[in-house]
């Protein structure tokens, strides 16, 4: 299913995207509040894809883009966290938007998609994030779509050739799902 907002449309993530995701990774001040490497490379991409692609169906994850005129401008994924069992309820969310177009609307659609998709396909009751301390434009969008902050990670991760904090934020599902009950006549 694609779905056409505003300038860009959203969809899947698919293999033949692994170029335009080298290119939005590239962007420094993109790849700076993300956890990734710099120099990424299209053989890493087309397999991280064609791995989430083959998955499809056996686990819940989703990888959506925003596509403007067949340029990715846009990702954003929910993965499972872990193998873990006990862990089923709870997916993690990263995205990541190309500088032209953020604070256009672009991580909000991503984000609401990817929220609605938990609440209503998945019944995921916990999406999880890291952020970076100083990063106070994701923080927000965060807070709009319902995360919480959780935490504070010292040192957490190295950037720029420094140990930076991170933020822990979450989001419960704001309505669980339970049965629809209704009397037998």
């Amino acid at each position: 299913m694609e779905t056409q907002r505003a300038a860009w449309t959203l969809r899947r993530a698919r293999v033949d995207d692994a170029p335009a995701f080298v290119r939005l990774m590239r962007e420094p001040e993109v790849a700076r509040q993300l956890m990734q490497l710099p120099y990424p490379d299209e053989a890493t991409w087309r397999q991280r894809l064609a791995a989430q692609v083959s998955a499809t169906g056996q686990a819940p994850e989703l990888h959506l883009v925003a596509d403007v005129d067949g340029e990715v401008v846009g990702s954003a994924g929910l993965h499972p966290c872990g193998p873990y069992q006990r862990r089923r309820h709870a997916m993690s969310l990263g995205i990541a938007v190309a500088l032209p177009w953020q604070g256009r609307g672009v991580g909000s659609a991503l984000l609401a998609a990817l929220c609605d998709y938990a609440d209503q396909w998945l019944g995921v009751l916990r999406i999880e994030l890291t952020v970076f301390a100083d990063n106070e434009a994701a923080q927000a969008l965060y807070r709009r779509h319902g995360f919480e902050l959780e935490g504070r990670q010292r040192a957490y991760a190295l950037r720029d050739g420094v140990y930076e904090d991170t933020l822990m934020m979450a989001r419960l599902h704001p309505r669980p799902p339970g049965p629809r009950v209704q009397a037998l006549s």
